[in-house]
């Protein structure tokens, strides 16, 4: 069976891609590339349901929103 999860990719200060998955806390990883860090969050997600079986909630993907705010 296959399944679909959201991957949120952001850079870092020092250039690295770093991906999560929201849908699986604590499933994350980091790579040089998008190539890379696409590969690498594919395996880690596969590892997470391996690990702890698939997300009981299923949460669906609305968008994401960058707000400003005085700090």
């Amino acid at each position: 069976m296959q399944r679909q999860f959201d991957v949120v990719i952001e850079r870092d200060e020092e250039g690295y891609y770093v991906a999560s998955v929201p849908q699986l806390p604590g499933c994350h990883t980091q790579g040089r590339s998008l190539d890379e860090v696409t590969e690498r969050i594919r395996e880690a997600v596969g590892l997470c349901v391996e690990a702890d079986g698939p997300p009981e909630q299923t949460l669906e993907f609305i968008g994401i929103q960058r707000i400003t705010i005085a700090a």
